[in-house]
């Protein structure tokens, strides 16, 4: 009988790749957690460091550094990080080498609401968000009869003010009234602006514009303090 030697060399090939394809997941399952690294996007901690993200990433009541990687949750250790009221996103994962890696988004303030005894951060998300122990954002304060139901249309005129080049420089606070109406306070000149109700911002703030064009360029922006926008298309000024 011939043998056939092609076929025996063919087998014993695929049976060498098999052994080792499978010491190779052996050796590699038996690793454990080398180091944890933690990374924040952006580059800043801001409003978290680095010792906050670290307990959280616990599992089954300790640290996971030096745990075999075969009973390491990844999902439960991304969860954690994320339920903290700091984090926008966050993705946890293990490299071939042993290595825990997490990496944070932290949320974004856009404004800061102190009403009452209650003081707060509204983010890009138009979400309420925590105050920070470890960092204090430069952001527009909000002050006044303001509620969490609010929070929406703050939002909206926020995002209006920072998405101006001119107005996001100037405005430097918002009050809201009892009569849900708002008004804004400026840097330069210190005059108030009666916006009213947000409605028609977009009509209200090219009238607003116009008007701190012409003023500042005649040199008259000083003679105001108030600056009233509530009227249909017209721009009520009090002068001093």
């Amino acid at each position: 009988m011939k043998i056939n030697w092609i076929f025996i060399k063919g087998l014993l090939l695929l049976v060498s790749v098999m052994f080792l394809v499978g010491f190779s997941h052996v050796k590699n399952d038996s690793k454990t957690v080398r180091d944890i690294s933690i990374e924040f996007e952006g580059g800043n901690s801001l409003f978290m460091d680095y010792e906050m993200v670290n307990k959280l990433l616990i599992q089954n009541g300790k640290t996971v550094k030096n745990e075999s990687k075969t009973v390491i949750d990844l999902h439960k250790l991304e969860a954690n990080v994320l339920s903290h009221p700091m984090v926008e996103n966050a993705s946890v994962f293990l490299t071939v080498d042993g290595l825990l890696k997490t990496v944070v988004k932290q949320r974004t303030p856009i404004a800061r609401v102190i009403s009452g005894t209650e003081s707060y951060y509204i983010d890009k998300q138009a979400k309420k968000m925590p105050l920070s122990k470890n960092y204090s954002a430069r952001v527009l304060l909000i002050s006044g009869d303001v509620n969490e139901e609010d929070n929406t249309q703050i939002y909206l005129l926020v995002t209006k003010i920072l998405n101006d080049e001119f107005l996001k420089k100037q405005i430097i606070g918002i009050q809201k009234t009892r009569n849900n109406e708002f008004v804004l306070s400026t840097r330069i000149g210190g005059q108030k602006i009666e916006l009213g109700k947000i409605e028609n911002l977009k009509l209200k703030f090219k009238n607003l514009n116009s008007f701190f064009s012409k003023t500042m360029a005649d040199h008259s922006i000083d003679n105001y303090t108030l600056i009233n926008l509530k009227y249909n298309n017209q721009v009520v000024c009090t002068k001093k």
